[in-house]
């Protein structure tokens, strides 16, 4: 048999093209990959994406040898490294050590190729072992017949069920018989074994075998088999050993290639690879240098052995700058590289640990993101074809068959190698999950599983039995990813004209300053008058005033500018119960914050924004969640006096606002104040009763008194975001759904609107909520007969609060919680963790139509993410999708939708909701302000050749109005700031132009005379007698100043009137002047008797 123990096939090399090469060695060297530049800038559509994987993809399942075979000296199989130090070197384990009997695959192999068939896979990977095949590891010797007959009938098996094995030589359990006689991989004699054994394996089993995998994942073999100790061997010694192990592996595997290369390839026409684990690791901070050491941590780790393999057949650069790095010759380089047809790749939690323990992150985080690796290997070692051998992370071993995380797990990889395929063009032609069954987990035994099926070690018969991850697998591979169910799609469509677009805020604070009065001074001022530049009033003058308006509260008007930009029809906000009540006695109000608010109202009306007014809106950075301080002393909400007083309150708002009011809300998320009462369950059950019943008490008030006269309508809105389950094959996480929505819906709404005996509906315990846990302690309220009256239908709209979804799943009885939340890591989520889920509106808007019919319309009264960015394009999604979805529920699902108002305004404190940033931030507008407008100003999403003009479009002519209202938002906005400069302004230009026209009248007037003086000293005239008194025929003419010449000794102005003639100056009258008569000119001077 031949061996390449130092590349024999190159010895037949010229001298010539040895020459050659060594000279072009170094320009190949230079040729560095691409695979920094993931770091550089962002992947394209990192969210999740829907759609199916090429035609031909391949799906798989993996499992390896020492890890589920068991058997371990059965049928003549000689001990492996393993074995040896599962015994001798694992402590503290227990039963937990061993894979002497493991997931008894030896015995059960026929189990798992129908376990294999059950997930609908191509194939089917499983590796050999070594020490079975040849229990002394001497492949030249003879071979372990019975271990071959294994083989032949599992690979036989698995090509009948129609699947295709991928055969893996040597998956970490290498000969112990070796490790004695040479050490292990440290001796290169290892690569001739090695070699045997290869070859002996194509000859065996090659005919019926077309992916062949030489090794998995090698670098972990020399990283903690001989440098930590941390797997077997377990040798712990000189700090080269782990490089000079791996520079053996790396030739051993050029040698199997070259071996099935020139003596199988031709006859059996697989392919053979190495699979190499990666780890992922993304820049601690966003700065070059880290980049650089992002770059070094994947070369520490897969680049280790894919820089020969795949790339330029030497150590990477960053590594090569270590003594203890071994050299290739130059023969061996080129020996070396392109030794495998394809990239295998595994990704999974055994490389991760591997790199903690070795400090190769150098400082960067670690991520789950195999995405990046995939388009790591394309730029950095020119896109080759990838299979992914290895996909898969870890559950606790406590979670049994239903593996929830692992689900989620397995969802989020698939999808990173789906958007890998589509959007980046990476050719990954496969995906193996890891592992078909639970087995021995290296060093740590049993306490966690990575299986598809699962296995109770603690009983003898192995029983394969699929968990949750198996039956959506088998669901993946069937659709070949993930098809869209068509939802997705974006619709045409317009809202009706009073659709309510709003924008949602917090309790809006009483603001007296800035205070700007205008014309309330009583005193005239004149400025600079002693030449000092002060303003100083003139004494004994005193003007008329008026009293101070609302626009003097310059809060008010920036703050309705920064609406008027969103182009909102309609604003929420929340009234400040402590600041209009502060002991909580209507008796004794605050009236400059009763003014405040009118004047508010008043503006928002005089602007056209309609209102929607929250009574109580409770905030935890509230100390009294918006209740008085009396209130909230005496108990707050688990006193009933705090009902009463709440109902007082309300009258007194719809006394003195009622008249500015649209809607009213009465208590805003009273499931969500429900929560942050502590105490017995009596006392929560007193909270829900204290607060349905004070609403139920306001809106009655309103109803009787106001409604009439003001025509507002009141609800109270609670918060309903939507949930899932997070594991859908599991019935109890289906349960779970319709429980929370009773619990958080349908337990406040129900009183109002159900006509069920929702006690006998409803779970005997309390389950709660915003996706962070349900208390058992809580039990539903019982109302009277009477209360059950007061309560039935004081609810005029149904007011919802939806932000986001999240899932819910059943927890363990002995649990103080029934249920427990979690989050779909494939959803796109805010900075503060919030998923972006459109679908979750429309599904919630659907069970509110499904249970309480159309006994009333639904208002979404907030909705929102938060985003940091001043372009927040996470918000602009999130805006646009949400009112897709909105779209969907009105037009498609019939929901008598009315109003979506987004939350909020504007940036306060820590919160990232607002349309604008923080006002000590200068209130910017943020990129979403112009889309909002934008789809207001369409009301919605109409079609691209819907022409919005057309006469025969009933709602164009209702909304042609208010649209034109709005059509100059800035100039407005602009108006509203500067009225004083614009003022000013205007009149300066007013004056300037006076001035410019008396100036531009004088030069004229001046130009004429001057010219009619000429005309006249060019042809005298006698003036007659008569004429020079003839003064009533121009008595009505104004006085001309004539200037005469001073050298003359003769006056320099004569008060004359004078009529202007053709040739000459008539003068009329000129009491006490003498008239002196010149050659050419007529001038006057004073009589020498004149006083």
């Amino acid at each position: 048999m031949t061996h390449f123990l130092s590349c024999p096939s190159f010895f037949s090399f010229h001298l010539s093209l040895l020459l050659l090469t060594a000279c072009l060695w170094d320009g190949v060297e230079s040729l560095s990959g691409d695979g920094k530049s993931v770091w550089l800038k962002p992947l394209n559509h990192s969210d999740f994406l829907s759609g199916t994987f090429p035609n031909g993809f391949l799906w798989g399942v993996g499992t390896s040898a020492f890890q589920t075979e068991g058997s371990w000296d059965l049928d003549g199989k000689g001990a492996s490294v393993w074995d040896n130090f599962t015994r001798n070197r694992i402590q503290g384990m227990g039963s937990n050590t061993r894979a002497d009997t493991a997931s008894d695959s030896y015995a059960l192999w026929e189990q798992d190729v129908e376990a294999a068939q059950y997930l609908g896979v191509n194939f089917y990977a499983f590796s050999l072992s070594w020490p079975r095949l040849f229990p002394d590891g001497d492949a030249t010797g003879k071979a372990n017949s019975k271990a071959v007959q294994h083989y032949r009938r599992l690979i036989h098996r698995i090509r009948v069920q129609g699947l295709e094995p991928v055969v893996t030589l040597f998956h970490w359990d290498s000969p112990q018989s070796l490790q004695e006689q040479f050490g292990g991989w440290k001796n290169r004699k290892m690569v001739e074994k090695f070699a045997d054994y290869a070859a002996f394996c194509f000859t065996t089993f090659g005919r019926a075998v077309r992916y062949w995998i030489t090794m998995h994942n090698p670098a972990l073999v020399a990283l903690l088999g001989y440098g930590t100790g941390a797997h077997a061997p377990g040798v712990i010694g000189d700090p080269a050993d782990r490089f000079i192990v791996a520079h053996n592996l790396i030739r051993a595997h050029a040698a199997a290639w070259h071996i099935y290369d020139k003596q199988f390839r031709d006859q059996q026409n697989g392919q053979i690879s190495i699979t190499l684990g990666s780890h992922s690791v993304k820049p601690f901070t966003a700065t070059a240098a880290n980049v650089e050491l992002c770059q070094k941590s994947m070369e520490a780790v897969i680049g280790w052995f894919a820089e020969p393999i795949h790339g330029s057949g030497d150590y990477p650069r960053s590594m090569r700058v270590q003594e203890l790095i071994p050299e290739f010759t130059l023969e061996e380089k080129l020996w070396v590289r392109g030794t495998a047809d394809f990239f295998s790749l595994a990704f999974g939690p055994d490389t991760a640990r591997g790199v903690r323990s070795q400090g190769s992150r150098f400082g960067q985080n670690m991520t789950l993101d195999l995405r990046k690796v995939l388009v790591w290997v394309q730029k950095e070692y020119g896109d080759p074809r990838v299979l992914v051998a290895e996909g898969s992370w870890f559950s606790d071993a406590s979670e049994g068959v239903e593996d929830t995380l692992a689900v989620y797990n397995m969802k989020t990889f698939i999808n990173q190698v789906f958007q890998a395929v589509v959007v980046d063009q990476v050719k990954v032609f496969g995906y193996s999950a890891w592992s078909l069954v639970d087995g021995f987990e290296w060093n740590y035994g049993y306490s966690i599983r990575r299986g598809l099926f699962y296995i109770d070690f603690n009983q003898p018969q192995r029983n394969r039995v699929p968990k949750t991850t198996a039956q959506y697998y088998r669901q993946i591979v069937k659709d070949n990813g993930f098809p869209s169910d068509g939802t997705e799609r974006d619709i045409v469509g317009r809202f009706p004209c009073d659709f309510q677009f709003g924008v949602a805020d917090i309790t809006q604070q009483v603001h007296l300053r800035p205070f700007s009065p205008q014309f309330i001074d009583p005193l005239l001022y004149r400025w600079n008058f002693s030449g000092d530049g002060t303003l100083r009033p003139v004494v004994g003058v005193r003007l008329r005033t008026r009293g101070s308006q609302c626009s003097d509260f310059l809060a008010i008007q920036r703050h309705i500018r920064l609406i008027e930009m969103t182009g909102s029809t309609h604003y929420r906000f929340g009234l400040d119960w402590p600041q209009l009540l502060p002991n909580g006695d209507v008796s004794l109000p605050d009236w400059k914050a009763v003014r405040y608010y009118h004047c508010l109202l008043e503006e928002l009306q005089r602007k056209g924004i309609q209102t929607a007014v929250t009574l109580l809106h409770p905030s935890h950075r509230s100390p009294t969640l918006g209740l008085p301080g009396p209130l909230d002393a005496n108990g707050g909400w688990a006193n009933s006096s705090t009902a009463e007083a709440f109902v007082d309150y309300a009258t007194f708002c719809y006394r003195e606002f009622g008249s500015l009011v649209r809607l009213w809300i009465t208590i805003n998320e009273p499931n969500s104040l429900t929560h942050t009462y502590n105490g017995s369950a009596q006392d929560k059950e007193a909270v829900v009763r204290n607060l349905l019943l004070a609403h139920a008490r306001a809106w009655k008030v309103y109803h009787t008194h106001y409604r009439q006269k003001q025509g507002a309508t009141v609800s109270f809105a609670v918060h309903a975001n939507w949930v899932e389950p997070a594991n859908p094959f599991i019935k109890s996480h289906s349960g779970a759904v319709q429980s929370f929505m009773l619990s958080e819906l349908g337990r406040f709404l129900d009183p109002f609107l159900g006509d069920l005996d929702h006690a006998k509906e409803y779970p005997k315990e309390d389950t709660y909520s915003e996706c962070s846990g349900y208390s058992r302690s809580f039990h539903l309220p019982r109302f009277s007969e009477d209360e059950r009256i007061e309560l039935k239908g004081a609810l005029d709209f149904i007011a919802l609060n939806h932000f986001t979804t999240c899932l819910v799943y059943s927890l363990q009885p002995q649990s103080q919680q029934d249920y427990g939340p979690m989050y779909d890591p494939t959803w796109t989520t805010s900075k503060n963790h919030w998923p972006m889920v459109p679908s979750g509106l429309r599904r919630v808007l659907n069970w509110v139509k499904g249970r309480y019919k159309d006994s009333r319309p639904v208002v979404i009264t907030a909705t929102g993410i938060d985003d940091h960015s001043l372009h927040d394009d996470l918000r602009q999604r999130y805006i646009r999708s949400y009112l897709q979805e909105a779209l969907k529920a009105r037009e498609l699902d019939g929901v008598d939708l009315r109003g979506f108002y987004v939350w909020n305004l504007q940036d306060h404190h820590s919160s990232h909701f607002g349309f604008f940033t923080a006002s000590h931030l200068h209130s910017q507008p943020k990129a979403s302000v112009a889309l909002y407008r934008q789809i207001v100003s369409q009301r919605g999403f109409p079609d691209d050749d819907d022409d919005e003009d057309d006469d025969g479009d009933p709602m164009t002519s209702e909304c042609e109005f208010s649209d034109r209202a709005k059509a100059c938002w800035l100039c407005s906005g602009i108006v509203a700031e500067y009225k004083p400069l614009l003022f000013f302004g205007t009149c300066l230009t007013v004056s300037v132009s006076m001035l410019a026209g008396v100036i531009v009248t004088m030069v004229v007037m001046k130009s004429r005379r001057k010219r009619r003086m000429r005309a006249t000293q060019a042809t005298p005239q006698r003036i007659r007698r008569q004429q020079m008194f003839a003064t009533q025929r121009t008595a009505h003419r104004n006085p001309v100043f004539l200037k005469s010449s001073t050298r003359n000794g003769l006056s320099r102005n004569c008060p004359n009137i004078f009529e202007i003639k053709e040739f000459g100056v008539q003068r009329k009258q000129c009491p006490n002047f003498k008239t002196i008569r010149f050659s050419s000119t007529l001038q006057s001077t004073p009589s020498p008797h004149a006083n």
